[in-house]
């Protein structure tokens, strides 16, 4: 755990259900390397995809708690289905009642803002786990930001359990990813970009890639996240003098801390060590 001395930085929260964030914590920190960062996947209750939004809205709620006990004032939720079925009533509901003076943002309105720029045939697709894509959080997102695009979903349940088995890259993975690209673009041959909708994907891009045509943009969520919090930061000059700079990141995961290391290797390409605690 993380002792008092510590306590007095204040560092940025990540928090992923499991490792995808992990992609999104790379982004962040290759643009914002000079501030602390602790990295928190649920992992014993993973996965969120298929949970309902009560049980998602709740084991989300008690990691933003422990988050804010560790000194956070800025907590990114870099999972999209935790996004999706947790974010709103968190900043609706518990912020203003419990810590109204601290933020917690998502990771699905960034990369909605950066696909209107993007498509040219005003026709997007998203790939998402089940959870996200019956959310419809994207269609509701992109229809306030963007209302002449139209949208297009395929839920992936594969897709996850090939990047935490570490099958990502291996030809069996071919079908799985092959399969719900043929379905996203039979229910609509005019999409020119994707949005991978959820933060363990871009380890499957290169296989994503292989069997999509070239004019089909592919958009992976931790580069916009990352511009979207330095903007933030930039715009919100209180908020960022709270979050310390000493370049320190800390991993944490509610299951084993070796297995965790290692599967985070994959995503983060360096040896990390992590801690476990529990939230619940």
């Amino acid at each position: 755990m993380i002792n008092d001395t510590e306590k007095q930085t204040s560092p940025i929260g990540i928090f992923d259900s499991g490792y995808g964030g992990l992609t999104v914590l790379s982004e962040i920190k290759s643009l914002l390397p000079q501030y602390d960062y602790i990295y928190l996947g649920d992992n014993a209750r993973a996965p969120y995809g298929n949970r309902s939004f009560e049980i998602v809205y709740e084991f989300t709620k008690e990691a933003v708690r422990w988050f804010f006990q560790q000194n956070c004032h800025l907590v990114i939720l870099a999972c999209n289905t935790a996004s999706a079925k947790a974010l709103r009533s968190i900043q609706q509901i518990d912020l203003p009642k419990t810590d109204p003076a601290k933020r917690v943002l998502g990771v699905i309105r960034p990369t909605v803002e950066s696909v209107g720029g993007i498509t040219k045939t005003g026709h997007v697709g998203v790939f998402g786990t089940s959870g996200t894509i019956k959310s419809q959080s994207y269609d509701i997102e992109i229809a306030k930001l963007h209302p002449h695009l139209k949208v297009s979903s395929e839920a992936c349940p594969m897709w996850v359990p090939l990047v935490e088995n570490n099958e990502f890259y291996k030809p069996g993975a071919d079908y799985f990813v092959k399969q719900h690209i043929d379905n996203l673009l039979e229910k609509d041959g005019d999409i020119d970009a994707i949005i991978l909708g959820c933060t363990h994907y871009p380890l499957l891009i290169n296989k994503i890639k292989q069997f999509l045509p070239e004019n089909i943009q592919v958009i992976s969520q931790g580069k916009y996240v990352a511009e979207s919090l330095k903007d933030y930061l930039h715009r919100h000059p209180e908020m960022e003098k709270k979050c310390s700079k000493n370049g320190v990141v800390k991993y944490f995961t509610t299951d084993f801390p070796e297995k965790f290391a290692d599967l985070a290797s994959l995503f983060l390409k360096e040896n990390i060590e992590a801690q476990k605690i529990n939230i619940d």
